[in-house]
C-alpha cells in the first residue's frame, strides 16, 4: 500500500509497518509533505538499544530545550525533575530544585526505593509540560514520526499512548508509528479506540546490513574512549556500549555495562529497563565466573525491580537461587531478609513465621559476617525494622512501634547526625503508619512530622500527612498538605483524588469536581475518584454527569452494590424505571441481606405498577429488620400497597 495522505484535519495515529532498512526515505518524504501542509514535524528513531529507555522522547525534548530556555525558562524550572531524569547531558543545565535523600543519599545509605509508579508521574509532568510549551508557542499542528517503535522502551511505549489519550486533540497530534512488519497490531492496542487504524502495509525490499565485526569493534573502541572519564557520558551510551559489545566477537565484555546500567535504571526507578539488563547480565554471569559480590549485586537490584514491577513469584524464585548459590555471610544475610520481607509483604499468601525464621537466620549470618560493628549494628537495626512489620501484622501493635523506636534509636546513639538520614526517616515514617492504623493521629502526625523534617521534600509524607489530617477533620491542613505533595512531585493521580475527598467533605462541591477531573485526567481508571466526583455532581443536581460517573465506576468494579443503588436512586429520578429496577436487581444479588435495597426496590416496582412484587419486597424488608425507626411507616405503606393491589385485582 502506498503511504496515507497527511490530513491537517484532526488527530490520529498512523500505523506503518515496512522493513526497517528501506523505510526512513518513505517516512521523510511523507514529514517533508505534513511540514508543506503547515505542520511542525519531527522524526523521532526510538530503539533503545541504541537510545536508551528514553529513546527518541529524550531526542524530541533537547529538540526543544534551547527555544524554551529563551521564550519559557518557568516551563524548564516548573519540570525541572522530569527533565533532569530524561536528559543526563542537560543536567549541568537543569537542576532540581527539591531533590529528596533517595536521590541524594550516598550510594552505601540508599535503603529507599522509588514507588513504581513514580516513573509513570515523570511521563506526565511532559505532557503537561508540552502541553503548556505548545500554548506558548502558538504552534500549528504537530506531527511526530515514531521510527523502530516495535523496539522502543515501555516507557516510550506508554508516553506516546498517554500523550494522545491526555492531548492528543488539544494538541491537534497526528502520531506516525513506523514497526517492523507484523508489529502493528499489538502496538495499536496500546492506544485509545478512537486512535486505532488498520496498519499500513508497505512491501518494501530489505537491504543488506553494512555493519561488520570491524564496524562494530571501532564503534566499541570510540565510545569506550568517549565515556572512560565521563559519567554522565557513560549513562548516555551505556545501551550502545552493551548493544556493540554483545554484536562484537567478545561478548562477555557486555557484563560490566550490563551491571552499571542495571544499577543506574534500578536507583532511577526504570524497574523494566534495569529488570531486562540484570537478566542479560545474570545469564552472562552464570556462564563465566561467579563471586558472591557480584551475584549479590545482581540478585539486589534485581528483587528490588521484580517486587515494584508486582513480579513477586519471579522475585520468591530468584531470592531462593540466591540462598543456594550465595554462601559469604556478608550477603547470605541480606538474601534472608528479602526472603522474610517476601512472606511478611508481597506474596499473596503471608507466612509470617516462615518470615520471622528467615529474619533470624539473616541475624545469624549478619554476626558472622566480616563488617564492622557499627555497620552490624545499622543491619540489626532494619532486621528488627522487618520484624516490627511482622509484628503489626501479627496485630501487636504495640510491640511493633516499641520496635520500631529501638531500631531509630540504636541509629541515633551509634551514628553521627547526619549519617543515614534516609534510613532514619524511613523508621519514622514506619512509627507514623503504625499509629495511623490504630487510629492514634495525634501521635501518627507527630511521626510523619519528624519524617518530613528530614526528608523534607518527599512528596509521599505530605501526601500521608494530610490523609490522617482528612480523618480528623482537619480539612485546611490536609489541603496545605496536598497542596504541598502537588508541589514537589510531577503530577500522580492518588495526591488529587485525596484533595477531591477533602474538598467534598468540605462541602466545596466545585472545587472537588475540578481535582477529581484532575486526577481522572492523568489515571481514568480511579473508582475512587469516579465515585467522589459523581457524588459532587449529585450534590449539585447535575445528575446526569453523577450517573455516567457512577456507570464508569461499576464498570471498572461491577461488584459494588451500594453503587448499583445510587445509579437505581438516579435512574428513578429521572423516570428512568426498568433501568433503576436492573440496577437494584443486580444489587440485591451481590447483597441479599441488605433491607434497604428492597425497601428501594418496592418503590421502583410501585412506580411501574408491579404492587405485588413490590409487597414482597416490603415484607422481606421487614423481617429483615423488625426493629427499625420507621417500621410504622414502612408497615403503612405496606397496607396502602395492599389495599391497591385488592382494589386492582
Amino acid at each position: 500500500m502506498d503511504m496515507p495522505k497527511y490530513s491537517l484535519s484532526a488527530s490520529q495515529v498512523i500505523l506503518v509497518e515496512a522493513e526497517s532498512s528501506s523505510r526512513r526515505a518513505y517516512l521523510e518524504e511523507w514529514l517533508d509533505e505534513a511540514k508543506n501542509s503547515g505542520a511542525t514535524t519531527w522524526l523521532l528513531t526510538c530503539d533503545r538499544n541504541l537510545g536508551g529507555p528514553w529513546a527518541g522522547l529524550n531526542d524530541w525534548l533537547s529538540s526543544l530545550i534551547p527555544q524554551m530556555q529563551r521564550l519559557a525558562p518557568d516551563l524548564i524550572c516548573e519540570h525541572d525533575y522530569e527533565l533532569f531524569n530524561v536528559l543526563p547531558a542537560w543536567r549541568g543545565v537543569i537542576l532540581i530544585r527539591y531533590p529528596i535523600l533517595a536521590d541524594i543519599a550516598p550510594s552505601e545509605e540508599k535503603a529507599l526505593n522509588h514507588p513504581g509508579d513514580r516513573v509513570f508521574r515523570i511521563l506526565h509532568g511532559l505532557i503537561n509540560l508540552l502541553t503548556d510549551w505548545y500554548q506558548r508557542d502558538h504552534s500549528s499542528a504537530w506531527v511526530i514520526v515514531c521510527d523502530d517503535f516495535n523496539r522502543a522502551g515501555h516507557l516510550v511505549h506508554r508516553f506516546f499512548a498517554e500523550l494522545m489519550r491526555r492531548r492528543g486533540q488539544q494538541l491537534n497530534l497526528t502520531l506516525l508509528i513506523a514497526t517492523d512488519p507484523g508489529c502493528g497490531e499489538i502496538i495499536a492496542k496500546q492506544f485509545e479506540p478512537q486512535y486505532q487504524i488498520q496498519p499500513v502495509q508497505l512491501l518494501l525490499p530489505s537491504q543488506p546490513s553494512t555493519s561488520g565485526q570491524q564496524n562494530v569493534a571501532q564503534l566499541l573502541q570510540n565510545l569506550v574512549q568517549q565515556t572512560e572519564q565521563d559519567a554522565i557520558k557513560l549513562e548516555i551510551h551505556l545501551p550502545q556500549l552493551i548493544h556493540y559489545s554483545l554484536l562484537s566477537n567478545q561478548p562477555e565484555k557486555a557484563l560490566q555495562y550490563q551491571l552499571k546500567a542495571l544499577s543506574i535504571y534500578t536507583e532511577q526507578g526504570l524497574y523494566e529497563d534495569a529488570a531486562n539488563y540484570g537478566e542479560s547480565a545474570l545469564a552472562l554471569l552464570n556462564q563465566n565466573c561467579q563471586k558472591d559480590n557480584e551475584l549479590w549485586f545482581i540478585y539486589a537490584k534485581l528483587s528490588t525491580c521484580y517486587v515494584n514491577l508486582g513480579k513477586y513469584q519471579q522475585c520468591l524464585q530468584l531470592m531462593t537461587e540466591a540462598t543456594v548459590k550465595i554462601v559469604e555471610p556478608e550477603y547470605l544475610f541480606h538474601c534472608y531478609y528479602r526472603m522474610a520481607m517476601l512472606y511478611t509483604r508481597y506474596l499473596p499468601e503471608r507466612d509470617l513465621v516462615k518470615a520471622e525464621a528467615y529474619l533470624e537466620k539473616g541475624l545469624t549470618q549478619l554476626q558472622r559476617a566480616n563488617l564492622s560493628e557499627h555497620l552490624k549494628m545499622f543491619h540489626v537495626a532494619f532486621n528488627r525494622n522487618g520484624l516490627a512489620l511482622i509484628r503489626l501484622r501479627q496485630g501487636q501493635a504495640q510491640k511493633a512501634i516499641e520496635l520500631c523506636r529501638s531500631c531509630y534509636q540504636r541509629i541515633n546513639d551509634h551514628f553521627a547526625p547526619n549519617q543515614h538520614l534516609l534510613q532514619r526517616a524511613v523508621l519514622v515514617h514506619n512509627i507514623a503508619q503504625v499509629y495511623a492504623s490504630l487510629g492514634i493521629y495525634e501521635q501518627a502526625i507527630a511521626y510523619f512530622s519528624s519524617a518530613i523534617a528530614i526528608d523534607s521534600n518527599y512528596s509521599e509524607y505530605y501526601n500521608d500527612r494530610g490523609n490522617i489530617y482528612l480523618k480528623m477533620g482537619r480539612w485546611e491542613a490536609a489541603i496545605s498538605d496536598y497542596f504541598k505533595a502537588i508541589e514537589l512531585s510531577p503530577p500522580y493521580s492518588e495526591v488529587w483524588t485525596n484533595l477531591g475527598q477533602c474538598y467534598r467533605q468540605m462541602g466545596q462541591m466545585t472545587a472537588a469536581i475540578h481535582v477529581y477531573s484532575t486526577a481522572l485526567d492523568l489515571n481514568p481508571n480511579q473508582d475512587l475518584a469516579l465515585i467522589g466526583r459523581a457524588q459532587a455532581y449529585e450534590s449539585l443536581e447535575q445528575f446526569e454527569a453523577a450517573l455516567a460517573d457512577y456507570s464508569a465506576a461499576l464498570i471498572l468494579n461491577p461488584n459494588q452494590p451500594l453503587l448499583l443503588a445510587n445509579c437505581a436512586v438516579l435512574n428513578y429520578s429521572s423516570g428512568h424505571y426498568q433501568e433503576a429496577l436492573s440496577n437494584l436487581n443486580q444489587a440485591i444479588a451481590l447483597s441479599p441481606t441488605n433491607p434497604d435495597l428492597y425497601q428501594n426496590r418496592a418503590v421502583v416496582l410501585a412506580a411501574m405498577s408491579s404492587l405485588n412484587d413490590a409487597i414482597y419486597d416490603l415484607q422481606t424488608y421487614l423481617r429483615l429488620i423488625p426493629n427499625a425507626e420507621n417500621y410504622a411507616e414502612v408497615e403503612n405503606h405496606l397496607s396502602n400497597l395492599q389495599a391497591r393491589f385488592s382494589v386492582s385485582i
